[in-house]
């Protein structure tokens, strides 16, 4: 398995505030890393470095060998999938416009863009007459499931997932981790998913970043940070996912 990501000697800071310091972290091609811990950690900071929206103060980021200081971040974005919580959805484009929106500016065909939507909506189970209708008229699931379907639609190798389930009830959101455990599956596509709900990292992960205070407190497979936890704020989050 070859390394896609890799965080080398990281520093960020905000208002004086160190979050992140000499942190660095490889991330393997084709994994499914879900990262938890609590609020302020420094989980989204480092997601948003992936795609260049956060830039660190020390250090520097590589993506497959490449230092994203030299490349066009504008070029680097449309290439990594982004999905957040809640509905982030264009409101005055209808489902198909919002599907196509990246590989219409990557200068893709109407027939090209047609089988693009018709490919990622039936990935990720939309039905094919609602095509047409704008993020109103859908439900809280089908909005997520369409922003899903619109971070895949430009088929990228990297997916960043910052909380996306979070705003959806319960049930909605069992099916939408069973569906991207599936389409992690097909498309073999790298996927770094943050969460608060350890029971959630743990069903959906391959391996676990454990964050707290911009450190590490544990990084490895799920099945080892749930039988060997290495520190009591681990153990801690791991009794909570023993009693859910």
């Amino acid at each position: 398995m070859n390394k896609i990501i890799e965080y080398d000697s990281i520093t960020k800071s905000y208002n004086g505030k160190v979050i992140l310091e000499d942190f660095s972290l490889d991330i393997m091609e084709g994994d499914f890393l879900c990262i938890v811990g609590t609020s302020g950690s420094g989980k989204t900071t480092l997601m948003k470095m992936i795609n260049g929206l956060i830039v660190p103060e020390k250090g520097n980021i590589f993506i497959g060998g490449r230092n994203i200081k030299d490349e066009n971040l504008i070029s680097l974005r449309r290439k990594i999938g982004y999905a957040i919580q809640g509905n982030s959805l264009f409101p005055h484009m209808t489902v198909f416009e919002n599907i196509s929106y990246v590989p219409k500016l990557e200068g893709k065909k109407e027939e090209e863009l047609s089988e693009i939507v018709n490919e990622t909506m039936k990935l990720v189970g939309l039905p094919d007459d609602i095509k047409e209708k704008y993020p109103s008229q859908l439900s809280g699931g089908q909005q997520q499931r369409v922003g899903i379907a619109r971070a895949y639609a430009n088929n990228p190798k990297i997916l960043l997932m910052d909380e996306p389930f979070g705003a959806v009830d319960s049930i909605t959101r069992f099916h939408l981790q069973e569906d991207l455990r599936s389409i992690h599956e097909k498309t073999k596509c790298t996927i770094i998913f943050i969460t608060h709900d350890i029971y959630e990292a743990f069903k959906m992960g391959i391996h676990i970043l454990v964050m707290n205070n911009g450190k590490i407190e544990q990084y490895g497979r799920k099945e080892e940070v749930f039988k060997y936890p290495k520190t009591d704020f681990v153990k801690n989050l791991i009794a909570m996912a023993k009693l859910s």
